[in-house]
């Protein structure tokens, strides 16, 4: 079987085998393993020897004697996957805790109302604890839908059997697909994906809240139709963020909560109990949800460019159909607490009681909205109001953009909306603003919507931005988050809020709505910082908010924070459970703090793309996530044991205890350590040689992993070389160290750090939970990280190193094809900075290494997979330069061609060699025009589309084949 290229169908799986071939292939991997292994062996000899590349040497000349064949890679891969994808299930298994069995007593529900003594205001105490939202899950479609969804199903399957025999033949039919993700991945797609998790997440919060209410009835038998559970709630950006991106229409946007709202009464149709009793509210629900559905059939389509005759036909159906399709939960939540009241047995009480708690949590919404866009769209659209120069983020503009901002905001008066008006707007902020706007007026009003505003580094954007949300008629519907990701924002933070809390009209908005939200970014921060310094910075800005509100009084409003971050260690995702994630995300000792001033806090916490969704697969899966997202939400709530002993060095009996944590008291060496790491990370990032790491092929090693745009090209064709780690996201700055074997953003600097007091930082780990913790993210960093394998990658770009190779060959050909190769790297002239940046790592990691000894290394296995990709690589290389010459074609020569194949833009190199050397016969071939014929290229170019193109085609699927198996070897993408 031979790789398909990704835009035909996933390749199919080999036909059975003989007996004779499995062992062919199991004895394949073992002579792979055990060269890499021997090679390790010989390297610790030899210490000029790279046992990477010793590999890779070996891999490309079995390849080129014939003695590994194409067929023979694709059923070592499948081999290969099967245990990577077994074992990745596994680890799901385990981070979510679906194997631990709670007995009655020891469930969440039992050990809250067990918490509370029986009493007066008993029932009060337990209806306020579970009435409010503590914990919001939020899915979010980052481009990192990074494996087939078909795969990402299996894996959820097979983490959800408890039988390990019942789970082999669902690994076994998903090592038997592509790893590579599908090959269009539309944002309808990330939606769809995002409401499978969003609805097994909602199943699971029905279960829970309904064990409360069981729970309940054993205490207060006549008393438990009163409560409305609603401790936890699902969230979702999907469709509603506009942060960097044109290609969704505020009519995508519309489309996509009326979709939610059809989910969420279509829940409500499916689970009311059929009794006399429910009959009102079931007419009201029927009733809205077929005006719904004839709202969604006059709805544009996703990538269409309605024409205005199609907007005002939906514009008109939202309206007409307005009263039926309700527009606000009150009436069915009346209609339910009727219900309820009228129903005679429990188990119907039961079921209408679940369904009141979730409805009144999300409205009239499967998953309640957040909208997100940039703080820069926010300045563009208030600028046409404000005649100022300069922009708001200068510091010598400050307080103008301040004082006038005020002035605007005493005199704001709220304006019409219309889908005409709508439809006319060009200002993104504005136009984002309105569609909220026809939203909570159209669709679903019942809750206040979330509003991200990324890159927030100055409190005159909050303020403008509730201008326009005042200017546009919901002031009090919007809840402004700034968020907080870059070096700067994370430092100058509290002068954000500070500047807007001066403010009166920001004041009484706040008093208002009842809550202060910010959000936390963990992407940006950890490529720029490091991941282990961004938390710090993270975590002091969090107990400063804490202060923030203390010294203006708002201990009466609720603090929301919406922990922002991926599910790779590089993004802020703890590794070992969900249990430390979500610990690590939000320090005890932050939460004793607002606890103790008297600050109500609202946790919430994003799942991303494939990766994410991936703990809400299955309702198994979801049901465990939401238990252990209970035991750390009300943690401070229930006695519960110290399982210090999971985080650190020492045993359970050392003394630590997680209240009284030393690194709060040691905050000269806190302070000290982050900051060496913050400087060293700050330093890697301007280096040329970091540029060139991640951007020469790195970014041609993946495939496009969600609906964004892709990135910019350059004049002459090809991608554009990155000559600084900000002009790519953090997404494929993370994912490209992930597939290039060193983890530098959760590693690089900690060496120095740790160094400079290596007696601290040895007693940090034995005795802090949160230092412990927090070092547990570099641990398994170093798992998935070889210096001998960057060092394979950095070496494969050096001219030096394909010339000292052609040195040694023997063979004429082979020398040919590696100096030209030397030569066309020469021309790049990358290796002068890249063997700059390995000696900085490398003294980096060995000060790391004295300091932590017990960190692991990459397996055998990954590190195979490396050396098998360097060596397709290498060969792709090989062919290349048998590319016979021509003319200068698109601005493009032949040399300017290598070079690009060097950088692994094949699909743009093979689609300009099929213009060039084209396989079809010229088609005027054999017509009479009148005249005397002219000369004619009348050949095809067959052979080299047999022996070069296509050959060069099937070797880079392959690599990329690889990236996706690199991918579940380390756990997540990007």
């Amino acid at each position: 079987m031979r790789m398909q290229d990704r835009h035909h169908a996933v390749p199919a799986p080999s036909p059975p085998r003989q007996e004779a071939g499995a062992r062919d292939v199991k004895g394949l991997e073992q002579e792979l393993t055990a060269l890499v292994a021997t090679s390790r062996e010989q390297a610790s000899e030899d210490p000029f020897r790279n046992p990477v590349l010793a590999v890779t040497l070996a891999i490309t000349r079995r390849l080129d004697r014939g003695e590994i064949g194409e067929d023979d890679l694709d059923a070592l891969f499948a081999r290969l996957r099967e245990q990577a994808l077994a074992e990745r299930a596994g680890r799901l298994r385990a981070y979510v805790g679906l194997a631990d069995e709670a007995t009655p007593e020891t469930t969440m529900p039992a050990r809250l109302l067990a918490a509370i003594p029986k009493g007066p205001g008993d029932f009060e105490t337990f209806r306020d604890l579970v009435g409010r939202t503590a914990f919001a899950v939020v899915f979010t479609a980052h481009p990192t839908f990074g494996m087939p969804k078909a795969v990402a199903a299996l894996i959820a399957e097979a983490a959800s059997e408890p039988d390990e025999a019942a789970r082999a033949p669902l690994i076994a039919q998903a090592a038997a697909r592509s790893s590579r993700p599908d090959p269009a991945i539309s944002l309808d797609d990330e939606f769809d994906q995002a409401c499978i998790a969003a609805n097994h997440g909602r199943a699971a919060l029905d279960a829970f809240n309904g064990a409360l209410l069981d729970t309940a009835r054993a205490r207060w038998p006549d008393r438990w139709t009163e409560l409305v559970p609603k401790p936890f709630a699902i969230a979702s950006w999907v469709g509603c963020d506009t942060d960097g991106r044109t290609d969704i229409g505020w009519w995508d946007t519309l489309r996509y909560r009326i979709e939610s709202k059809r989910m969420q009464l279509d829940r409500l149709m499916r689970t009311l109990p059929d009794i006399p009793a429910t009959r009102v509210v079931r007419d009201l629900a029927g009733g809205a949800l077929a005006a719904v559905n004839r709202q969604l059939a006059v709805a544009p389509r996703l990538g269409t460019k309605p024409s205005l005759e199609a907007v005002h036909r939906f514009a008109l159906a939202l309206i007409i159909e307005r009263e039926r399709a309700q527009t606000d939960a009150g009436a069915i939540l009346g209609g339910l607490a009727g219900a309820l009241a009228a129903a005679e047995g429990d188990a119907d009480r039961h079921a209408i009681s679940v369904l009141r708690a979730g409805i009144s949590a999300h409205g009239l919404s499967n998953a309640l909205p957040h909208f997100r866009l940039n703080a820069s769209q926010i300045h563009n659209a208030v600028r046409r109001v404000i005649d100022l120069e300069g922009e708001p983020t200068d510091a010598a503009q400050r307080r103008s953009h301040l004082s006038t901002i005020h002035a605007l905001l005493n005199d704001v008066q709220p304006v019409a909306v219309d889908f005409g008006a709508l439809a006319a707007e060009r200002a993104s902020a504005a136009r984002l603003m309105m569609t909220i706007t026809q939203i909570l007026k159209h669709v679903d009003g019942t809750h206040p919507v979330r509003f991200l505003i990324a890159e927030t580094e100055t409190g005159y954007t909050l303020l403008a931005a509730l201008w326009l949300a005042r200017h546009y008629g919901i002031g009090d519907k919007v809840e402004i988050t700034p968020l907080f990701e870059t070096a700067s924002a994370l430092e100058q933070g509290i002068r954000v809020l500070d500047d807007a809390l001066r403010n009166p009209n920001w004041r009484a908005y706040l008093k208002r709505i009842g809550r202060l939200t910010v959000q936390f970014g963990y992407s940006d921060s950890g490529r720029y910082v490091g991941q282990l310094a961004a938390s710090f910075w993270i975590e002091r800005l969090r107990l400063r908010i804490t202060e923030l509100m203390v010294q203006n009084d708002l201990t009466g409003i609720e603090l929301a924070i919406f922990d922002t971050h991926g599910e790779s260690i590089g993004r802020g995702a703890h590794p070992t459970s969900l249990r430390d994630r979500l610990a690590y995300l939000a320090p005890e000792d932050a939460r004793r703090r607002n606890r103790a001033a008297g600050i109500r806090v609202r946790l919430e916490s994003s799942f991303q793309g494939s990766d994410g969704y991936l703990m809400f697969g299955s309702r198994a899966l979801a049901k465990a996530t939401v238990e252990r997202v209970a035991e750390h939400v009300f943690a401070l709530d229930v006695a519960d044991e110290d399982a210090f002993a999971d985080y650190v060095l020492s045993d359970a009996g050392a003394g630590a205890d997680e209240t009284d944590d030393p690194i709060y008291a040691e905050t000269d060496f806190a302070a000290e350590f982050f900051t060496v790491v913050r400087q060293d990370m700050e330093s890697l990032v301007d280096d040329r040689g970091y540029a060139a790491l991640l951007g020469t092929f790195g970014p041609s090693l993946l495939d496009r992993t969600g609906s964004r745009p892709v990135a910019r090209q350059t004049d002459g064709g090809g991608p554009a070389m990155i000559t600084h780690p900000r002009q790519m996201r953090a997404i494929p700055n993370n994912a490209i160290l992930h597939q290039l074997g060193y983890l530098a953003n959760s590693l690089h600097g900690l060496g120095r750090a740790a160094g400079r007091a290596p007696d601290l930082f040895r007693d940090m780990r034995r005795d802090s939970v949160r230092f412990s913790r927090a070092f547990r993210l570099v641990q398994r960093g170093a798992s998935v990280s070889d210096l001998d394998v960057l060092r394979a990658y950095v070496d494969t770009l050096d001219p030096a190193i394909w010339l000292e190779r052609a040195r040694r060959t023997q063979r004429d050909t082979r020398r040919d094809e590696l100096v030209v190769i030397a030569t066309a790297l020469d021309r790049l002239r990358l290796a002068p900075d890249l063997r700059r940046l390995f000696g900085r790592f490398t003294c980096d990691w060995l000060s790391l290494q004295a300091a932590a000894p017990d960190l692991g290394t990459m397996s055998v296995r990954l590190t195979l997979l490396h050396a098998i990709r360097l060596a397709l690589i290498h060969r792709i290389w090989f062919l290349a330069v048998h590319i016979p010459g021509f003319r200068p074609q698109a601005g493009v020569t032949r040399e300017q061609l290598i070079e690009r194949f060097l950088r692994l833009d094949i699909d743009g190199c093979l689609t300009l060699l099929e213009e060039i050397f084209p396989i079809t016969p010229d088609p005027t071939l054999g017509l009479n025009f009148g005249e005397p014929a002219g000369p004619r290229d009348v050949g095809t170019y067959t052979t080299e589309h047999t022996e070069l193109f296509e050959p060069i085609r099937r070797c880079f699927a392959r690599v990329r084949e690889l990236s996706g198996m690199i991918q579940h070897e380390v756990g997540a993408f990007g």
